[in-house]
């Protein structure tokens, strides 16, 4: 298996859903479009068509140094390499057909942000993952995501629309904020996730902090766990 592929990099390369998630973002001239890895650039010209301006951050050395060859010509296009989960850039949208390895740091990072929506293609089992609300089978990034957005299946993308094809196939999803968290939140519920099969009480104990409750995590809304993760923070 070669690096790109081992690291969840599966290239789109249906120009027709690309035009169509592009366009499920209902981008304006107003708007300030943040697209997380560029990779070939499918989706980076039909941004630039729409936007006031899109910044394109991608990771990868060698695709960047393509991207900037190919692309680097648009007015309106700032083009970046590094991890865009380590910039502050203010932007209104969010596009991204993820890398799968980097899906569950973009909802950790997004639920800290402020925007108007994001469209994003995900592997459909994580998208799955994501609409966990009760169980043993709940995560912490399920909490998050269904505290802090509204989640919406927009498209199904079979496995065959990808180079290399992956074994599963995506989802583009659109995702409009609800709630923002601090990143101190977010950890305390990654951690009281840490535990998710002991109770409550024993929990409390575990984080320093008076639970009287044996209830477990799985047992709680979203909005209960938060609360705890708040009592924890302070």
């Amino acid at each position: 298996m070669n690096k790109r592929q081992s690291l969840g990099q599966h290239f789109l390369k249906s120009q027709s859903i690309a035009k169509s998630i592009v366009n499920f973002a209902k981008i304006t001239k107003n708007d300030t479009v943040l697209e997380v890895g560029t990779g070939k650039g499918i989706l980076t010209p039909y941004l630039c068509e729409k936007a006031k301006h899109v910044i394109s951050i991608e990771k990868d050395p060698l695709l960047y140094v393509q991207a900037k060859e190919s692309l680097g010509m648009a007015s309106n296009l700032s083009l970046e390499k590094g991890d865009a989960f380590k910039t502050s850039h203010d932007f209104t949208i969010f596009v991204s057909n993820l890398p799968y390895s980097e899906s569950r740091r973009a909802i950790e990072w997004l639920v800290q942000r402020r925007f108007k929506r994001a469209i994003i293609m995900v592997q459909k089992e994580f998208f799955e993952k994501l609409l966990v609300t009760k169980g043993k089978e709940r995560r912490a990034i399920s909490v998050l995501a269904s505290y802090s957005f509204e989640i919406q299946n927009l498209m199904d993308v079979k496995n065959t629309n990808f180079n290399p094809p992956p074994k599963i196939d995506s989802v583009v999803i659109q995702i409009v904020p609800r709630e923002q968290l601090s990143i101190n939140l977010v950890n305390a519920v990654n951690k009281l996730f840490s535990f998710k099969r002991k109770t409550l009480r024993h929990i409390g104990k575990k984080m320093g902090v008076e639970i009287k409750s044996d209830k477990r995590l799985e047992d709680l809304t979203e909005g209960e766990i938060i609360e705890i993760a708040k009592k924890i923070n302070k």
